[in-house]
C-alpha cells in the first residue's frame, strides 16, 4: 500500500477505501457482456450513489464528505482496483472533475448551491464539452462562440467527443468570447439539458471504453443565463487548467488501480499455468514482463500522488502533471499489452477481459492531452 511522506492513511480513509473496492463485484457484473453492447452500466452508478463516491472532496453544506485530493485519489484507486467495468470508474471520475470541480472552485454560490448538491449525491450527471471537430487539443482554434445578450448569453457551435453527454443532466461547455487567439477569449457556462438550442447528438461507438457514452453537441442559439457562466469571462482557460489538473490526477490514479489488480492477476497466472513441465513464471522472459508491469504500476504510483500532494501545497505542478500523464497512461498501455502477452490466446479472447483493458487503455494516450502534446509542453518547460 502506497505511503506519502507526509501522509498515512487514517481508518476513516481505508475505510472509504474499503467500501468501494468491496464493491468491485457488483459494479463488475457482466462487464464484458456490457462492453460488448456499449451499455452505460445504470445499477453501477446506483451503488457508486449509495456509498457517496461522488461527493468525495465536496463541503457537507452540498451534501460531500469534505475530503482532500489526496483521500479522493486513495478512494479511486480502489475504486480501479475493485472493478472491472473501466467505462463506469472513467464516467464516474469525468462527473465529479469535469462538472463538480469546476463549480466548486470556480461557480457562483448560487449556482453552487443549486447544482453541486445533484452532483454531489449522482443523480445529475456532469459532461464535459470542450473538443470540436477542427479544435481539440488546439483550444485557441475553437470555433463556439458565446455572446452576451441581456440576462443571458448565446452560444453557437458544436463540440465532439463529449464523455457521458447522452446521459448527462449538466454539460460545462467552453466557448470563445473574445478575440480568438487571446489567452482571455474563452470563457465556461453550466448548460442544462433541456435548454432550447442544445441538442444531444447518438451514442458514438468507438474502440474501448465502450460503457462510457460518447456523443456531440450542437449549440444552435443556445440561450444560457449568465448566472451560469462559471468564473469570470474569459476565465475559461484558468478554469480548464485547474480542472485537466484534477482530472488527470482522479483518472489515472483509477488506472493504477486496475494495473495493480492486472499485476496480481497476472503473477496468479504466472505461478499456476505450466508449460514444458514448468510455471511459466519460472521463463525470464515471461518473469520480465511481470517485472515492467511492476514497475509501471509503481512509478505511475509515485508520481501521481506526489503531484497531488505538491497541488495541495499550492505549488507549481504544470510539469509535474505531465509528466504523471505521460507515465501513467503509457505505462497503463505497456501493462495491458503485456497482461495479453503473458495470458497468450487466453488473453486474445473477449471473455477474459484483458483484450478489453488494451482496448481502453488506448484512450488513456489521447483524452486529457494526447502523449505528443504532453512532451510538448515538457520539451518547452525544459527550455526547447
Amino acid at each position: 500500500m502506497w505511503e506519502h511522506a507526509s501522509t498515512r492513511w487514517s481508518e476513516e480513509q481505508r475505510a472509504l477505501r474499503a467500501a468501494v473496492t468491496e464493491l468491485g463485484g457488483v459494479l463488475s457484473k457482466d462487464h464484458v457482456e456490457r462492453d460488448a453492447a456499449g451499455e452505460f452500466n445504470r445499477d453501477g452508478w446506483e451503488r457508486l450513489r449509495d456509498i457517496g463516491l461522488f461527493g468525495l472532496p465536496f463541503d457537507s453544506r452540498w451534501g460531500g464528505l469534505g475530503q482532500d485530493l489526496l483521500t479522493t485519489m486513495y478512494v479511486l484507486e480502489g475504486l480501479g482496483y475493485g472493478c472491472r467495468d473501466g467505462g463506469l470508474s472513467f464516467s464516474a471520475t469525468t462527473h465529479l472533475v469535469s462538472t463538480g470541480i469546476a463549480l466548486r472552485h470556480f461557480g457562483s454560490d448560487a449556482l453552487r448551491d443549486r447544482c453541486l448538491p445533484g452532483v454531489c449525491d449522482g443523480s445529475t450527471i456532469g459532461a464535459h464539452a470542450i473538443s470540436e471537430p477542427d479544435a481539440g487539443s488546439d483550444m485557441m482554434g475553437m470555433r463556439t462562440v458565446a455572446e452576451r445578450d441581456g440576462g443571458h448569453f448565446v452560444l453557437n457551435g458544436g463540440k465532439s467527443f463529449v464523455s457521458n453527454g447522452p446521459i448527462a443532466d449538466l454539460f460545462v461547455v467552453y466557448a470563445r468570447t473574445g478575440r480568438p487567439g487571446s489567452p482571455a477569449a474563452l470563457s465556461a457556462f453550466l448548460v442544462e439539458r433541456d435548454t432550447p438550442g442544445l441538442t444531444v447528438g447518438r451514442p458514438l461507438a468507438k474502440m474501448g471504453l465502450r460503457t462510457s457514452p460518447l456523443c456531440e453537441l450542437f449549440l444552435a442559439d443556445c440561450r444560457v443565463p449568465a448566472g451560469h457562466l462559471i468564473g469570470s469571462l474569459g476565465a475559461g482557460f484558468l478554469v480548464l487548467n485547474h480542472v485537466m489538473k484534477w482530472e488527470i490526477l482522479c483518472s489515472f490514479i483509477v488506472n493504477v488501480g486496475e494495473m495493480q489488480h492486472r499485476l496480481e492477476r497476472c503473477v496468479e497466472y504466472a505461478r499456476t499455468r505450466r508449460q514444458f513441465g514448468s510455471p511459466i513464471g519460472a521463463f525470464q522472459s515471461v518473469a520480465n514482463k511481470v517485472v515492467d508491469m511492476r514497475i509501471a504500476v509503481e512509478n505511475a504510483r509515485r508520481w501521481l500522488y506526489d503531484t497531488a500532494a505538491k497541488l495541495q501545497q499550492n505549488r507549481d505542478v504544470t510539469a509535474d502533471v505531465a509528466i504523471s500523464k505521460l507515465i501513467a497512461s503509457e505505462g497503463n498501455l505497456a501493462s495491458a499489452q503485456l497482461a495479453v502477452q503473458i495470458f497468450g490466446g487466453y488473453g486474445y479472447m473477449a471473455e477474459y477481459g484483458l483484450e478489453k483493458d488494451l482496448r481502453a487503455a488506448v484512450a488513456g494516450t489521447i483524452y486529457s492531452g494526447t502523449s505528443e502534446v504532453q512532451r510538448q509542453r515538457i520539451a518547452k518547460m525544459t527550455g526547447l
